[in-house]
């Protein structure tokens, strides 16, 4: 196993007695630590189990060429950091001739857009996609969580991954993206959701990115775990209900909710409101 960073040894101490969940409105000051706590003592044990996985000489040796130069290129970004990627080390280390680093890559930074996408495969690979969750807020609180966490445990990886904005999105980022957004149509069905489904995508991949860039950013004395729970909680407070709007889950339901607050509505004229009712009435009588 390879040696801990500095880092990770002192944000698994700070973090030791850890916890996690929390109310839809959020805890106590403690209980933030210790949610956060949480967060960055599994990221801590997902860094254990990377560098375990890296140290697999004899599975890294036997993989195909494309497959073998790319993790070679993530170790060495994971143990030495960005510049340390050259095409003269990946080759060495993944023991082959730098030429065919680049007819395979055309550069490096075509070299790096495929260690990006390795990123992204692996987080997807974290990921468990419960179809029916029994608390659909703190299925936002895990998938929330689970970022963060894959993000303090693999902080140059990460960093990579988000590092070019406009760089096109791999299978693996559509993907994930997928069962976020199936996340969150599960929200609005149940009533949950307070904003559109596009913004709240949004303010859950910023949020996620932002805790894990700005606490990588801070001094170890100034990382103070209630950051992340603070942020999580904001979002949740941002994107979801305090209540649902919609008592009864499924169309019948959300017609119900709707036809109630129709009266309230101005921007529709009375046929159109009219005509709105004559439809409402028609989904809601089939729940």
């Amino acid at each position: 196993m390879a040696p801990r960073s500095r880092d990770t040894d002192t944000d698994t101490e700070a973090v030791r007695s850890s916890g996690m969940g929390g109310d839809h409105g959020g805890g106590s000051a403690d209980s933030d630590i210790r949610a956060a706590s949480g967060i960055a003592a599994n990221a801590n044990a997902n860094a254990d189990v990377d560098s375990s996985a890296n140290a697999d000489v004899d599975a890294h040796a036997h993989a195909q060429p494309r497959q073998r130069i790319i993790e070679a290129a993530a170790g060495l970004l994971a143990r030495e950091g960005r510049d340390a990627v050259t095409t003269r080390a990946v080759a060495v280390a993944a023991g082959v001739q730098p030429p065919a680093i680049y007819r395979m890559f055309g550069d490096k930074g075509g070299l790096l857009d495929a260690v990006a996408e390795y990123g992204f495969a692996r987080f997807l690979a974290t990921k468990h996609v419960d179809p029916d969750p029994p608390d659909l807020i703190e299925d936002l609180r895990g998938g929330w969580d689970l970022a963060v966490e894959f993000g303090l445990a693999n902080p140059a990886l990460f960093t990579l991954m988000y590092s070019e904005p406009t760089r096109p999105a791999s299978a693996a980022f559509r993907t994930g993206l997928e069962i976020l957004m199936g996340r969150i149509r599960r929200l609005a069905a149940g009533g949950w959701l307070r904003v559109d489904e596009e913004l709240a995508a949004m303010l859950i991949h910023a949020t996620a990115r932002g805790a894990v860039l700005t606490w990588l950013s801070l001094p170890e004395d100034r990382r103070n775990p209630a950051l992340l729970t603070t942020l999580r909680e904001s979002m949740v407070a941002a994107v979801t209900n305090r209540e649902p709007a919609v008592r009864d889950a499924g169309p019948a339901g959300a017609a119900r909710a709707l036809r109630a607050a129709l009266p309230e509505q101005t921007v529709l004229s009375g046929a159109e409101q009219h005509l709105l009712r004559e439809w409402l009435d028609r989904v809601a009588s089939d729940g």
